[in-house]
């Protein structure tokens, strides 16, 4: 038996997964990532960066993208909770421009698989949160690009955190998705 539940989601190649977390008076003791297990459920990703932030309440990073050196991304909260969106940016795809959202948190332990060609952003809901996550293409500053995080084309329905959201100012340029598409 693996140490991991994949659950697909109405995205294709997008999964929300959980660890199987061996507890007791101690602690506890879980497998993060097994390439066996993750290459059984379709995941044949080749991680070559991992990456970790950490953001106060209200944060909100994203919706960023590569343009030519795209990444796929195993994403996980090793602190706090955040509200997690990928964005379909597929252009062949039945799913373009919708989104999958799922709230992530260190007590859940729960992780998102996001495959190349999506945009990706989140919104810290607890008073700080950690955040990690693989990469399998290296980061290039100069391929960055980014969707507005309120693109009403998209919609995502972005919790109520009782406050502003503190966007960088990087964010808060981006343009919307039907942009990008010209």
């Amino acid at each position: 038996m693996g140490q991991f539940t994949f659950t697909e989601t109405g995205i294709e190649g997008v999964f929300i997964i959980e660890p199987r977390v061996f507890g007791d008076e101690r602690g506890y003791f879980m497998e993060t990532y097994n390439k066996a297990d993750f290459h059984k459920a379709g995941i044949m990703n080749e991680f070559v960066q991992d990456n970790q932030s950490k953001s106060r309440k209200g944060v909100l990073r994203g919706l960023h993208f590569q343009k030519q050196f795209p990444q796929a991304k195993l994403v996980r909260v090793t602190k706090g909770e955040v509200y997690d969106v990928a964005v379909d940016l597929r252009i062949d795809s039945p799913t373009y421009g919708k989104y999958v959202g799922v709230v992530l948190s260190a007590e859940k332990k729960n992780q998102f698989f996001i495959p190349k060609g999506f945009a990706h952003g989140f919104l810290v809901l607890s008073e700080e949160a950690e955040f990690t996550y693989k990469c399998d293409e290296f980061y290039h500053p100069e391929d960055e690009g980014g969707i507005r995080w309120d693109d009403p084309s998209i919609g995502i329905a972005w919790p109520d955190v009782g406050m502003e959201f503190c966007l960088s100012e990087k964010d808060r340029t981006f343009l919307e998705l039907i942009h990008l598409e010209k």
